[in-house]
């Protein structure tokens, strides 16, 4: 069988229950709903990382962050270093391996030359390199200048390490556009292609046209800016997935689509000024959002889609990780995994005849924050609801089989079971910290990333 293309759909700061298919009745997401009906849509995915640029670092790399070199949110001045060259990227194996490779999004992994998509194995990139930008203007406007007092905004739109702009038009459409220019440049050619393609919707600042707007006018404005920017998403995905059919490649083409982390309650989504927690998306009834490493900021929607040789239907409840993407295409292009250092395991298996996945232990950390899941069990040490407050407990055991929104703390119930993925859980925080000064922490001051004490 020829090599598959590959695609990954990213988007950022979007919630477990915030799709039709996992559990939205308020707004539909018919493309996705599609993609999920004919591949696999997973229940227990999980970001590696509450926040955006680790969790971004462990997609493309299959590593878990600390051991990719990216720990925390990236900075955006333009004198800001991020993924290490030491840390080969899905896009830099491909490529070696003979694919084509473009991406149209968020990148926040990086604004220095040897951190952008072009040194890290992208033959064609479009998108901005901050955390955020204006939809319309596509501005960074949270101090990006170094050195001085970093207040001023600054233009962030780029395509082939070249600044261009593209003033007043939506950035998710752009996105869609750009992808599909990509994929017609790609298929003239007979090699197999990659595209990434993260969406930097529904992160702040909260803007959609009003076309999305008016298919959800019955929602209150919080609500329904949330649905008409992941409509726009939905249908981004579905003019690209249209464009693949018409190229003739859907087939055989293998993709995936998930969220960077869970739901931004940060105050400037709401653009008027309101100094209260945002609520406009949902993590689906579990505990926490972004910043926290209870399952609200980690466990996310996530869909596996590949005609040729996933059934569809299926519905996986095994817990699986967006690090788990990159062995998994590697071993699927018939690449050699093991000349790569990866902490993902590939999914293949799983995804082509239903196999159960062997039991492992999958882990987080954030700051102070440290956790497990193994089997039913997730451990948190220090977990916090909302970032920059105390923890809610030093140790929260939940059974996620039984109550998947962490409500019940059997810590003390369950004291062999604490013990043991408490010890688990510090000795892999343990080696991280031992790697990262060795390898890594000369390079986080120039990272400028924002680490939660």
């Amino acid at each position: 069988m020829d090599r598959p293309n590959v695609i990954i759909f990213f988007t950022d700061d979007q919630g477990y229950g915030d799709l039709s298919c996992m559990g939205a009745t308020d707004f539909r997401t018919p493309n996705l709903d599609r993609m999920a009906n004919d591949g696999v849509r997973f229940t227990d995915w999980y970001s590696n990382s509450p926040v955006c640029s680790p969790s971004r670092a462990a997609l493309l790399t299959g590593r878990y962050p600390g051991n990719a070199g990216v720990r925390s949110i990236l900075r955006g001045h333009r004198r800001t270093s991020g993924l290490p060259q030491s840390s080969p990227t899905l896009a830099t194996m491909l490529r070696e391996a003979g694919y084509q490779t473009a991406m149209a999004g968020k990148w926040h992994l990086g604004l220095t030359e040897d951190s952008r998509p072009q040194s890290h194995g992208f033959d064609r990139s479009f998108g901005f390199f901050a955390g955020c930008i204006d939809y319309y203007s596509h501005i960074f406007y949270h101090g990006a200048n170094r050195p001085g007092p970093g207040l001023d905004p600054t233009h962030d739109l780029w395509e082939d390490n070249e600044e261009i702009w593209r003033n007043g038009e939506y950035f998710t459409e752009l996105i869609a556009d750009k992808a599909i220019e990509y994929l017609r440049e790609m298929s003239a050619s007979d090699k197999p292609f990659f595209l990434y393609v993260p969406f930097n919707a529904p992160h702040y600042p909260m803007h959609a046209p009003q076309e999305y707007m008016d298919r959800f006018s019955e929602l209150p404005w919080d609500r329904q800016v949330m649905a008409a920017m992941i409509s726009a998403v939905d249908d981004a995905v579905g003019k690209i997935m249209n464009e693949v059919e018409r190229l003739g490649a859907t087939s055989n083409t293998l993709s995936f689509f998930t969220s960077d982390n869970g739901p931004s309650r940060e105050t400037r989504n709401w653009l008027d000024g309101n100094q209260d927690p945002y609520y406009g998306g949902t993590s689906g009834g579990l505990k926490g959002h972004k910043f926290s490493l209870f399952e609200g900021g980690v466990r996310m929607p996530a869909i596996s889609h590949w005609p040729d040789r996933i059934a569809a239907g299926h519905v996986s409840d095994q817990p699986c990780a967006s690090m788990d993407i990159v062995p998994t295409v590697l071993e699927a292009a018939g690449v050699d995994k093991s000349q790569f250092e990866m902490n993902g395991v590939s999914l293949l298996e799983h995804l082509t005849a239903n196999t159960t996945l062997d039991e492992r232990p999958i882990f987080w950390e954030l700051g102070s924050q440290t956790a497990v899941r193994r089997g039913m069990w997730k451990l948190v040490l220090n977990g916090q609801l909302v970032e920059h407050e105390e923890p809610i407990a030093d140790v929260h055991l939940a059974n996620l089989d039984d109550d998947p929104s962490e409500s019940v703390d059997l810590a003390e119930a369950e004291p062999a079971i604490t013990a043991g993925l408490k010890r688990l859980a510090e000795d892999w925080r343990d080696g991280i910290e031992r790697r990262w000064s060795r390898e890594y922490a000369s390079a986080e001051s120039e990272q400028g990333g924002y680490r939660m004490a």
